[in-house]
């Protein structure tokens, strides 16, 4: 998946000024539920300058430490990332439901509370929209789901989580303020609070999911597994492709490794050039793989 911060520049606009905006409604009118999606709008906020850390430090040339580089970086706060929304957000919002539902507020005038979520939803439903439309050019085929699980990009799909959950949230927030005013009952905000919360606590299992398993060193799918082997086995010098093992350290940068059987008549200099061969026809097809090491190993014995 291309890299582009459209959309991650867009949402930190969208969500600082629209923290900003709930703080004070919610302050104003003292409702808890709004309270709670300004904390989310400021975890949000928080949440798009640790991705563009991550992408400004998953830049940084190999050095002596990170001989490979440092492309992990992006998914080691990806994952920090979704540890904030279930800590910050998704945790606040429900510890502010449960106050809320034990002492509730006497019900104030909701109108500034309606403002402030039709310019939340405007603010936010434009950053969805430039969210899916951006991952919507990459994704190809496949379904949603499917693309954000093949994804090995977390900047292009966490900002998209973010996004549904907040103009969710927004939804319910709405209608339970509009519900509490109309039966003029101050519990409806709470349970929106707690609602949210629980919305946010899902976004982050999600996200904390996927984050985890490029940082545990996810590898190439097997269908490009399978092309590559056969791309291999195409060279004159090999007998047959052993094992292959892969993991992205970037979206953008794959180590490969190889473990090949050559024929059994040739000489380390065939074996050399067989080897330089391999690697060049291995990058020229496939240009993410930046790291190829091919080492030659003894045809398994069939029983």
């Amino acid at each position: 998946m291309a890299r582009n911060h459209t959309t991650i520049y867009a949402a930190l606009v969208a969500n600082l000024l629209i923290a900003v905006i709930k703080f004070i409604s919610g302050f104003a009118t003292r409702s808890s539920a709004m309270l709670s999606e300004a904390v989310h709008s400021l975890v949000d906020t928080a949440n798009q300058l640790l991705l563009l850390l991550g992408i400004r430090n998953s830049k940084r040339k190999p050095d002596a430490n990170r001989p490979f580089g440092y492309g992990k970086e992006l998914y080691f706060w990806s994952f920090i990332v979704s540890i904030l929304i279930f800590g910050v957000g998704g945790s606040v919002s429900i510890y502010q439901g449960i106050v809320h539902l034990r002492n509730p507020p006497p019900l104030e005038d909701p109108t500034w509370n309606y403002v402030v979520l039709a310019l939340s939803f405007l603010f936010d439903g434009s950053s969805l929209v430039i969210a899916a439309r951006e991952f919507n050019k990459v994704r190809g085929d496949s379904s949603w789901w499917m693309a954000i699980r093949r994804s090995k990009d977390p900047a292009s799909f966490v900002v998209l989580f973010e996004d549904s959950a907040a103009v969710i949230g927004l939804l319910v927030v709405a209608v339970f303020v509009y519900l509490g005013h109309l039966f003029n009952n101050p519990y409806f905000d709470g349970i929106a609070s707690l609602i949210v919360g629980a919305l946010l606590t899902l976004v982050s299992v999600l996200l904390a999911r996927e984050s985890r398993s490029l940082l545990m060193g996810e590898g190439i799918s097997n269908d490009t597994q399978k092309q590559i082997i056969q791309l291999v086995n195409k060279d004159p010098a090999v007998q047959g492709v052993q094992h292959i093992f892969s993991t992205y350290q970037s979206p953008e940068e794959v180590m490969l490794m190889i473990m090949v059987s050559f024929k059994p008549d040739l000489d380390t200099e065939d074996i050399y050039d067989a080897i330089e061969r391999i690697r060049a026809a291995v990058k020229q097809a496939y240009p993410l793989v930046h790291y190829i090491i091919i080492q030659p190993e003894e045809a398994a014995v069939k029983k």
